[in-house]
């Protein structure tokens, strides 16, 4: 059905977490020396210039941003402060063991208090709410997934302190979903307000005395320098830190994918409403579909309800302003209102849409080359509110050339082959998603095991 519109609904103006657009600051006005030049002004660049000041105060960074600080994923996010980890654990281990694997999720569970820490400590007020993440099952299929997915993670080393399986009371007591089989609940998640998150950051760092340039689009990174319209940022070291938007840069077309991701928020919702849901421990909330949801309660008691609308445009284009088409509003409504039917009094005020960055093999990494200078960190696939924060201390101590537990993880210096040409991506893609949507079908029709359909899926893209 067609989803109720607000008399006032927004559809994209980059996201409903800003409300009003910020002002964008001051562009580059002539060319300058720094000793670290930082491409993009998101969770990525803003956490390596706030690590790279406190480490070496004396140090000059200088980021360069296209629109505004936020205006990328990280103000378009799903508020997810999430310690799940940007890759395949099995991946990293293929090449530096499963010891090098667990380290690196265990740094990530360790990440989520290290953003809350210093926020707190910065004075960002971002609506932080550690209450954790709820993961539910809404068919048989589903339900074997968790199992299944529990196990696997009991053999990553995720002990019940980690992750466990809430019982029927549990599950009723925390979050009411309609048709909820079962769900599991790990403490190492926290709700944010992405904007404010990124915009309290970028507030931090230039009290840090790092320069953000913004209005200032790079046309070209090359060893030593970054080129803009206004004029080169010269520096020994130039990290790349544009996740999804990387296609639109020279020579980086095909690294990285631009996965579009889609969401929708309701209106607050009146007391009456939360009573028949619950959810009073603002936790966040995912489920087991292959073309999956993600949620939050809002700081201001709405529903921010994301899903894949249409997940990749032919080229590796990318819809800057974050429109998003009405069937993809549409069917995110629906999905909300089966999962609390007493939503359906409600509204959607605000659609919106972003782009994540999926490298071939769906692993995150991180580099800098001393002998060009040229670095980067990335491909977060849809983890990166927290994961940047790990990159930001790993590009952090790359740069300076320390020798600490950061560098040593598997993610470092990790080569990924780069997408194929078109067609191929958009047809890749689109057939993965097309199998999704054709698998949960299946799957909430009564099947009891996973759907060969999406088993095709992941072979088809290597997800």
């Amino acid at each position: 059905m067609s989803a109720p519109l607000s008399p006032g609904f927004v559809n994209g103006d980059v996201s409903f977490w800003y409300r009003s657009l910020p002002t964008p600051g001051n562009p580059l006005d002539g060319d300058r020396e720094a000793d670290v030049a930082i491409v993009g002004a998101g969770y990525t660049g803003l956490w390596t210039a706030y690590y790279l000041k406190k480490a070496q105060p004396s140090l000059k960074v200088v980021v360069l941003e296209k629109e505004f600080a936020g205006f990328g994923a990280s103000g378009r996010n799903g508020g997810w402060l999430t310690g799940a980890l940007a890759g395949d654990p099995e991946r990293y281990a293929k090449t530096h063991g499963p010891d090098a694997a667990r380290r690196l999720q265990r740094a990530m569970f360790a990440a989520v208090d290290e953003v809350i820490r210093v926020a707190a400590e910065e004075g960002v007020e971002a609506d932080i709410v550690k209450g954790g993440i709820t993961t539910v099952a809404r068919s048989a299929a589903q339900a074997g997934r968790l199992r299944d997915d529990l196990a696997w993670q009991r053999e990553w080393g995720w002990d019940e302190e980690d992750v466990r399986l809430l019982s029927p009371g549990e599950m009723n007591e925390r979050l009411r979903v309609d048709g909820a089989l079962s769900a599991t609940w790990s403490p190492h998640c926290a709700r944010i307000q992405p904007a404010k998150l990124v915009r309290g950051l970028a507030r931090a760092v230039r009290d840090l005395g790092v320069e953000i340039f913004e209005g200032t689009p790079v046309t070209r990174i090359v060893g030593g320098g970054a080129v803009t319209p206004y004029g080169t940022v010269t520096a020994p070291y130039v990290l790349r830190c544009t996740e999804g938007f990387t296609a639109n840069l020279p020579g980086h077309h095909r690294d990285w994918l631009p996965m579009n991701s889609s969401m929708i928020v309701t209106e607050p919702l009146p007391e009456e409403v939360w009573e028949t849901i619950g959810w009073a421990k603002r936790e966040l909330l995912g489920d087991m579909a292959h073309y999956y949801m993600y949620a939050q309660r809002t700081a201001d008691d709405r529903i921010a309800f994301g899903g894949r609308g249409k997940p990749y445009l032919f080229g590796s284009k990318v819809n800057e302003r974050g429109l998003t088409h009405t069937w993809t509003v549409d069917a995110l409504w629906d999905l909300l209102v089966s999962f609390f039917p007493s939503v359906a009094s409600s509204s959607v005020a605000h659609a919106w849409s972003g782009v994540l960055g999926v490298p071939r093999d769906w692993c995150a990494t991180v580099h800098v080359d001393h002998t060009t200078g040229l670095g980067w960190a990335g491909g977060y696939t849809g983890h990166g509110v927290t994961t940047t924060n790990l990159a930001g201390r790993t590009l952090c101590d790359l740069v300076l050339r320390r020798d600490s537990e950061l560098t040593g993880l598997p993610w470092v210096d990790r080569r990924v082959r780069s997408w194929e040409p078109e067609p191929l991506r958009w047809l890749g893609v689109h057939s993965m998603y097309r199998l999704y949507r054709l698998a949960d079908a299946r799957e909430s029709r009564g099947m009891t095991k996973t759907s060969t359909l999406a088993k095709i899926a992941n072979k088809i893209t290597g997800h």
